[in-house]
């Protein structure tokens, strides 16, 4: 049974008036999709978030909301340079760079925590994408304690995220949701909305049929990149072999003919 169009307009003008560019609250299935419409997951990692039951780490100190998240840092930038950076914005309670446990090295994000909301303010307008060492900054406010419903990038969450990747995540300030498309307020007038639903439908079975026929051909062409890098790689360890092998070879040879050949001086 289908709505009549005066129905669905009225169902789309109430979502439109709740549409926001940027996340309220975080949903994994929302944050797969670019207008945040989809009612399925497109990638395992959305399955993987939206399973995922994950709590803010409680050794995290220091006030949210005049936190700032800050990333895609050079992974030479130190503390000291992102104090010294960040200082001409308003008054810097704390710094913390996040660094590997075991190495020690930078994770290349930290997060600054001021002490006036001012301050704060001013920071995310004017440094985002600032280029500290050579390296554009991504500015934004912490997620982690005041979005709720959050889930990290780690468990198939996150916001943002690189096309190479396939796991794109919308609703933040990197790639905000794009404003949904009305369909029925294109419809011709003199056509019935049943009609122009079934063709709707028909239409878009047919663009996702395509879609995942197409997805299905990368990954074939992927996997056949895949197992020729294996082939190549695997047959470059087998060439050095046999080349260490020969080398081995030969050595043994020489060794023989000289023992031979000062066996026979011995015997003259």
């Amino acid at each position: 049974m289908f709505l009549s169009q005066n129905e669905t307009d009225n169902t789309f003008y109430m979502m439109m008036s709740e549409w926001s560019p940027v996340a309220t609250v975080y949903d994994p299935l929302k944050a797969g999709s670019i207008d945040g419409t989809d009612v399925e997951p497109h990638d395992k990692a959305v399955w993987r978030a939206m399973m995922a039951r994950y709590k803010p780490n409680k050794g995290v100190t220091g006030d949210p909301h005049l936190t700032l998240f800050v990333a895609r840092l050079n992974p030479q930038t130190s503390e000291d340079k992102l104090q010294e950076v960040f200082s001409k914005f308003g008054d810097i309670r704390r710094v913390r760079l996040v660094r590997d446990i075991v190495t020690g090295f930078s994770k290349c994000y930290a997060f600054i925590e001021y002490k006036e909301e001012r301050s704060v303010k001013r920071a995310w307008r004017d440094a985002n994408k600032l280029v500290v060492d050579q390296y554009e900054l991504f500015v934004d406010f912490e997620q982690e304690r005041t979005l709720q419903g959050w889930i990290p990038r780690r468990l198939g969450g996150g916001q943002g995220g690189k096309k190479e990747s396939g796991q794109l995540r919308f609703g933040g300030r990197d790639r905000p949701f794009r404003k949904p498309i009305n369909l029925t307020s294109m419809m011709p007038q003199n056509r019935s909305a049943d009609r122009w639903d079934a063709s709707s439908a028909r239409e878009e079975r047919q663009r996702d049929q395509e879609q995942d026929r197409e997805h299905g051909r990368w990954r074939e062409r992927k996997s056949d990149w895949d197992r020729g890098n294996d082939r190549g790689y695997y047959k470059e360890k087998r060439d050095l072999k046999h080349h260490r092998d020969r080398s081995r070879e030969r050595d043994s040879n020489r060794k023989e003919d000289r023992r031979h050949r000062d066996s026979y001086k011995d015997r003259e």
